[in-house]
């Protein structure tokens, strides 16, 4: 389903279903900067057409709940009835835990609330991707922040080009959100979901133990204080 950017790097085919045109266009367009392909549909009705389309297939659906036509608890239940693999990210103005809770069970992969922060989007359709295999994660090439250097294709942390740090996977994606956005405070809940790429649970003390364990392993290499922690907030880099 995806293409090729030249580099190797496949860019994914993203359908984003919201009848609010405003937000439809700036989700668009801030996915659009990340090279996907970005398809929009303004109605349920618009987006049942076209996923029925069997020339047209999509690597993650961005849908809002409250459309015209076919709501986006039926486009959910639609798009899992033909296909169990398809990443889908509900974007919603309902907040309430029995709506989030509902829309998980019947077949979404993420819920963001509104309003929300595109970048947060954009990195939550990343991580539905990365889990599919749809996006090779190091397409956007090597972060750097001071003496590390991560590189998301290979998952590795460097310190100072030569002293190569060893993390499990959920170590290693803590650490890439927290570099894609390093002046960002990070709560515990958007760690967790960003990271694990599962609803958050509920539980802080989860995240807190493997950040200190990224510290830990860092100690040695005199960075362990990169990792600042927020009081009452979170993490974020130093």
């Amino acid at each position: 389903m995806g293409r090729s950017d030249g580099k190797g790097a496949r860019m994914a085919r993203v359908l984003v279903v919201e009848d609010d045109a405003a937000i439809n266009d700036v989700v668009a367009t801030r996915l659009s900067r990340d090279g996907h392909t970005v398809v929009q549909a303004f109605s349920g009705s618009e987006a049942r057409l076209l996923l029925g389309k069997g020339s047209v297939a999509f690597d993650v659906v961005v849908c809002d709940l409250m459309l015209p036509g076919v709501t986006g608890e039926g486009l959910v239940g639609l798009i899992r009835g033909r296909d169990a693999a398809t990443p889908i990210v509900v974007i919603s103005a309902r907040t309430a835990p029995a709506d989030k809770i509902g829309l998980l069970a019947l077949g979404a992969d993420d819920y963001l609330a509104k309003p929300f922060d595109l970048d947060e989007l954009a990195a939550r359709v990343e991580v539905q991707l990365r889990h599919r295999g749809a996006v090779p994660v190091g397409r956007e090439g090597i972060l750097r922040y001071r003496r590390w250097a991560l590189d998301p294709g290979a998952r590795t942390l460097m310190v100072d080009g030569e002293t190569e740090v060893p993390l499990t996977k959920i170590e290693f994606n803590i650490l890439e959100q927290l570099l894609r956005r390093p002046s960002k405070v990070f709560s515990k809940a958007e760690l967790f979901e960003l990271a694990w790429g599962e609803p958050y649970a509920g539980d802080d003390s989860t995240v807190a133990v493997h950040v200190s364990n990224i510290r830990a392993k860092l100690r040695a290499t005199g960075t362990d204080g990169y990792l600042k922690t927020v009081w009452g907030m979170g993490f974020k880099l130093a």
